[in-house]
C-alpha cells in the first residue's frame, strides 16, 4: 500500500488490518434488578463490565502482576514499540492492567486511552448474528439475496457465509488499485458502496461456500444485511446486543476517524516516513456502524465475554467456534495458499473469531496500531494488549506477539499459536 521499500510492509499491515484489522431492545440481554447483564441462561455475569474509569493497579514487588509487566517491558524493548497497555484477568477478576511508554512525547501512555478496535467489532457482529438466531429471528443458512439484492449472486450466498467469510468474494484490500488510493489519501472517507464494488467488480476466487479466505467486503456486506433484517441502524443493534450486555461503556462507534478523548496516539512508516496515523480514516475496514474505538478494560472485556460464548445458546457457541470453516482453505489457482489460508482443527476462522488452539482471540492492526485479545475457556483466562510502533519496530502483530509471551508464562500448557 505504499511507494517504494515500504510496499510490501503496508500491504501486509492492509490485508491485516482487521484480519491479523461494525427496535430490537428486548433481544438485549436482561438484567437483574441491580442493572447487571446477565447470560443467555439468566445468571449474572462474573466480570459485568467495569464502572469506574479503567485505570493502573498497583504493582507488587514480585508475583504475577509484575513479571506480566516485566514481560511487555522486555517486549517494547525488543521491538522498539512506542507504547504497550495491557489488563489480564482471570475469571472476570484483575490480575494486572498497566501502561508503558509514551502516547505523545512527554504524554505518558495510560490504560483509560482510547484506541481503534478493528476486528474485534467483526467478532462483535458475529455475535451478533447467532442472538438472532437463538431468538429464531433468522437461520444461519438463509440466503441473504432478500436482504441484499444487489449482491451478485445473493441467493446463493448465505448469512453462514458472510459471516464466516466463505463468500468466495475477492478481499478488496489486497487489490493495488486500492491500496494506491489508500496510500495516496490515508484521510480519506470510504462508502460502504465503494469498497464493496471493488470485491464484486472481480471474479469470484470460488463458488460460496466451498473455500475459506478473509474478505473485508463481506463483514461490510454482514453488516448492511444486519441492518435490513432488524432494521435498525448496525451501530446501534450492536450496542443493544453484544456490547451493552457485556457492559462496554468505553466501546463506541464514529462515522468519521475521531477518537474519544483520551486519544492514544499512533505513528507509523508504512507511507516511507514515520509519520502520524491516529486520524487515518479507517471507514474502508468494515461495516459502516462497526468502525470502534475501546480502551483496554473494554478490550479484556470483550474477550471474556465473547471468547466464553456467554450471550449465546450453547448451539450457537458452538458455531461461533466452528460454523464449517474448520479443513477449508484449499490454494487455487485463482485462490492462492497467501489467501486461501487452511483452516485445521486447532487453527481456524470462526464466526467472526479466530480459533488459536485452545484460545478465542483476534488481533487487530491498523496503520500504528496493533491489538490483541485472547480468551482461554478452560483457565477463564483473558488477555488484552494494545501497542503503538515505534520507527525501528518490525512488520507484524506486536500485541499479538505480547499475548503470546504473556500467555506463555501464565498458561505454560496452552501456547497462543500464529495465525495468517
Amino acid at each position: 500500500m505504499t511507494p517504494a521499500r515500504s510496499t510490501a510492509r503496508s500491504r501486509r499491515a492492509a490485508v491485516a488490518a482487521l484480519a491479523s484489522l461494525t427496535a430490537l431492545v428486548a433481544l438485549g440481554a436482561p438484567v437483574t434488578a441491580l442493572g447487571a447483564p446477565v447470560t443467555a441462561t439468566g445468571a449474572p455475569t462474573a466480570d459485568s463490565g467495569h464502572r469506574r474509569p479503567c485505570t493502573a493497579s498497583r504493582l507488587p514487588d514480585h508475583g504475577t502482576a509484575r513479571d506480566i509487566r516485566r514481560i511487555a517491558e522486555r517486549a517494547a524493548a525488543d521491538m522498539g514499540l512506542e507504547s504497550v497497555i495491557l489488563r489480564v484477568t482471570v475469571d472476570g477478576r484483575e490480575v494486572v492492567t498497566t501502561a508503558l511508554g509514551e502516547s505523545m512525547t512527554g504524554v505518558p501512555a495510560d490504560p483509560a486511552m482510547h484506541f481503534r478496535n478493528g476486528n474485534v467489532a467483526i467478532s462483535y457482529m458475529g455475535t451478533a448474528l447467532l442472538r438472532l438466531v437463538d431468538q429464531g429471528a433468522v437461520g444461519l443458512d438463509d440466503p441473504v439475496a432478500p436482504w441484499l439484492p444487489d449482491l451478485p449472486g445473493g441467493e446463493k450466498i448465505t448469512l453462514r457465509m458472510l459471516a464466516a467469510s466463505t463468500t468466495g468474494l475477492v478481499d478488496y484490500v489486497r487489490l493495488p488499485a486500492f491500496q494506491q488510493a489508500v496510500t495516496a489519501d490515508p484521510f480519506r472517507q470510504w462508502t460502504a458502496k465503494e469498497v464493496v464494488a471493488l470485491s464484486t467488480d472481480e471474479r469470484l476466487w470460488y463458488e460460496p461456500g466451498t473455500n475459506w479466505n478473509y474478505s473485508h467486503a463481506n463483514f461490510v456486506l454482514l453488516g448492511a444485511a444486519l441492518e435490513k433484517i432488524t432494521g435498525t441502524r448496525l451501530d446501534v443493534l450492536l450496542r443493544q446486543l453484544v456490547t451493552g450486555p457485556l457492559g462496554l461503556r468505553e466501546t463506541r462507534n464514529s462515522f468519521t476517524a475521531d477518537i474519544p478523548e483520551p486519544v492514544l496516539h499512533a505513528f507509523t512508516a508504512d507511507r516511507g516516513t514515520y509519520e502520524e496515523s491516529t486520524f487515518w480514516n479507517p471507514s474502508w475496514t468494515t461495516a459502516p456502524g462497526a468502525v470502534q474505538t475501546t480502551d483496554i478494560c473494554d478490550l479484556a472485556r470483550s474477550a471474556s465475554g465473547l471468547g466464553s460464548g456467554e450471550l449465546l445458546s450453547p448451539s450457537s457457541y458452538r458455531q461461533l467456534l466452528n460454523p464449517g470453516t474448520v479443513g477449508l482453505g484449499h490454494a487455487t489457482r485463482e485462490c492462492p495458499a497467501t489467501v486461501c489460508l487452511a483452516n485445521t482443527e486447532a487453527t481456524h476462522y470462526g464466526m467472526g473469531v479466530v480459533v488459536l488452539g485452545d484460545w478465542i482471540a483476534q488481533h487487530p492492526l491498523f496503520f500504528g496500531y496493533s491489538a490483541s485479545m485472547a480468551y482461554l475457556p478452560s483457565e477463564r483466562l483473558a488477555v488484552a494488549v494494545s501497542t503503538t510502533q515505534g520507527p525501528t519496530t518490525p512488520d507484524g502483530h506486536t500485541a499479538h506477539v505480547i499475548a503470546q509471551r504473556i500467555a506463555a508464562a501464565l498458561a505454560p500448557g496452552h501456547p497462543i499459536p500464529d495465525f495468517g
